[in-house]
């Protein structure tokens, strides 16, 4: 009797292990984030300080938001995010509406608004540039946009001078910034992890997401102005960021490939 009990008892089991095996349960918590900067403006046209201050895209911000979304056809999106600025939602229609995409719901997280240039906005770039570079001791406005693009002033540094600089005391420093970004970007990966999300496009602004990953990776690239449409890939696993891809242009680059071919 006891013999049979135990050979039961083994049958069982190895069946148990064996339905165990057939199911795979995956741990994988990774997160793919594709932060876009809007299409070209009319502020971005007119080379006017656009922060909080907003604008609708130009014909040409349409266009490269169009290649950006033929770019992304091929990536299947759970989520969408954006700020409260119009030129961000605008590109995000644009990019969805390219891509076939429909049915979607755009959440908006204020926390990825531009930074904030106080007395600034709406003033020439000329003008606020001049004016950070003369907190930075550099000889001009000149002088600051081309350490800016290669890449040799901190984004910290610079935004901290032009809130020096700003007139009315009211422009956001850099650890303002970084606080609402970072925790923009925490509520989105919270969000993922509890509906599951794998892939998510959010639509930002330049300095923004610059500031936004300012201390999560050690490329240089971070340092460097984003182009309109320019996509910064950031990579959540295992409780880590990781930004794999910094102002990269190949999904607008391809896009425009495949429609021009059309």
């Amino acid at each position: 009797m006891k013999k049979w009990l135990v050979a039961l008892m083994v049958v069982a089991s190895s069946a148990t292990c064996s339905a165990a095996n057939d199911v795979k349960i995956s741990s994988d918590d990774t997160v793919t984030i594709y932060f876009a900067r809007h299409g070209k403006t009319l502020f971005n046209t007119f080379d006017r300080v656009q922060g909080w201050a907003d604008s609708p895209l130009t014909e040409d911000g349409v266009r490269v938001a169009r290649y950006l979304g033929e770019g992304l056809k091929g990536i299947k999106f759970d989520r969408f995010y954006a700020s409260d600025a119009g030129r961000q939602r605008e590109t995000m229609a644009v990019i969805l509406k390219q891509a076939g995409v429909t049915d979607y719901q755009l959440t908006e997280l204020t926390g990825l608004r531009e930074a904030f240039f106080g007395g600034f906005e709406g003033g020439f770039n000329k003008e606020m540039a001049d004016a950070g570079a003369r907190q930075l001791g550099l000889s001009d406005g000149a002088a600051l946009f081309s350490a800016m693009k290669a890449g040799t002033l901190a984004v910290r540094d610079n935004q901290n001078a032009l809130a020096k600089a700003d007139p009315k005391g009211l422009a956001e420093n850099y650890d303002q910034v970084k606080e609402r970004t970072q925790a923009a970007l925490d509520t989105i990966i919270k969000k993922a992890k509890t509906e599951g999300d794998k892939n998510i496009l959010a639509i930002s602004s330049g300095t923004s997401m610059q500031i936004m990953i300012s201390d999560l990776t050690d490329d240089p690239a971070k340092n460097k102005p984003l182009s309109n449409a320019a996509v910064v890939k950031i990579v959540y696993k295992d409780g880590r960021y990781t930004v794999p891809e910094i102002g990269t242009l190949k999904y607008v680059e391809a896009g425009k490939k495949a429609l021009n071919n059309q």
